[in-house]
Order: C-alpha cells, then sequence, then structure tokens
C-alpha cells in the first residue's frame, strides 16, 4: 500500500498536482520545526508531563519504542538509563514513551530502574498526530526526536539502534546544543 501511494504522489507532482496522504506511519515534522504541544500521563514525582514546561529551560530527547519489557526496547532505554548523568550534565531531560499503558510503563520503570519519565500514549493522540506509528497500527516505530532549549527540533532520528543510540545523540547534543 505505502508504494502505491508513493508511486500515486509522484506521478501526481509530476503532473503538477500535489497531494497529501494523512498516515499515521509518516512522521508529520521535520527539523527545524517547532514541537508539538505534548501532554501526558507520565511516571515518576509528576503524574503529568507537558513538555512545553520545559521550553526555555532544557533540551528534551523524546524517543518513541514499540513496546515496554520487549529486548529492544530494553538494550535501548537502559543505555539512556546508563548516561543519564551526561545529558544533565548539558541541560538535557530524557522522555520515553510509548503506546502502553501506564502501569506498563511503571512497571518497566520499576523492573529496570529508569531514572528519567516514560510517557503513556495508550491512546495514541501523539503517535498518530506525529506520524510515528509502525505499519501495522500497533505499536510506534523506534524514533527519536531532539528537541533544543527553543523547543524546536534539532534532529530526528529514523533509523535507531537500541544499543548505540543514547551515546549517539548525547554525542550530537554535546556537538550542536551544548553551547546554546
Amino acid at each position: 500500500m505505502w508504494y502505491l501511494k508513493q508511486l500515486l504522489s509522484v506521478t501526481l507532482l509530476a503532473m503538477g498536482v500535489s497531494i497529501s496522504w494523512s498516515a499515521d506511519n509518516v512522521v508529520k515534522v521535520k527539523e527545524g520545526d517547532s514541537a508539538p504541544e505534548i501532554s501526558l500521563p507520565a511516571t515518576g514525582e509528576k503524574k503529568m508531563l507537558n513538555l512545553a514546561e520545559l521550553k526555555g529551560k532544557k533540551n528534551v530527547v523524546l524517543f518513541f519504542y514499540p513496546k515496554a519489557m520487549t529486548k529492544g526496547c530494553t538494550i535501548e532505554s537502559c543505555g539512556f538509563r546508563d548516561v543519564a548523568k551526561d545529558f544533565e550534565a548539558l541541560d538535557t531531560v530524557i522522555v520515553g514513551i510509548s503506546i502502553d499503558k501506564l502501569s506498563a510503563q511503571e512497571e518497566f520503570v520499576k523492573k529496570e530502574k529508569l531514572n528519567f519519565p516514560l510517557l503513556a500514549d495508550d491512546e495514541m493522540k501523539v503517535s498518530k498526530m506525529l506520524g510515528v506509528m509502525a505499519d501495522n497500527g500497533k505499536v510506534t516505530k523506534r524514533i527519536t526526536f531532539v528537541i533544543d532549549k527553543e523547543g524546536k527540533i534539532a534532529k530526528i532520528y529514523d533509523k535507531v539502534n537500541p544499543k548505540e543510540h543514547p551515546t549517539e545523540v548525547l554525542k550530537f547534543i554535546r556537538e550542536n546544543l551544548s553551547k546554546k
């Protein structure tokens, strides 16, 4: 289906007709855009996290993962946990998000001793709004948005190796956002 939409879009574009598909699996923001308002139930002391509250104060690493307590998601989340102090030193907060229910997120935090909040997008509003749903519509893609202190999307990672990703993001922030 995706291929047919792409082919039709290219054909129509060549004919001078533009078309927009409203797919939940096509990223709907780009680097340089303002980050959308996101307010969701969260693990930790604050039971709701509104990313707008961090604007002007902190960079944000917002990483989407498919499912709590699965192998790749555990590797990635624990990787962020293990370098969280390095992010903190760069005025950066880490926030994980999936479409799991809050109870599953809380269990994941407890089991893996995660030291950052996880957001529960169990109604899939944010995931669909950003276009990060997997093709099957049952989980999110593994994708990360780095948001700078001004609330702009500084970097989008849509190809993520769970093991290497936390240090890859840390390097980007050190080289690009630590001087802002």
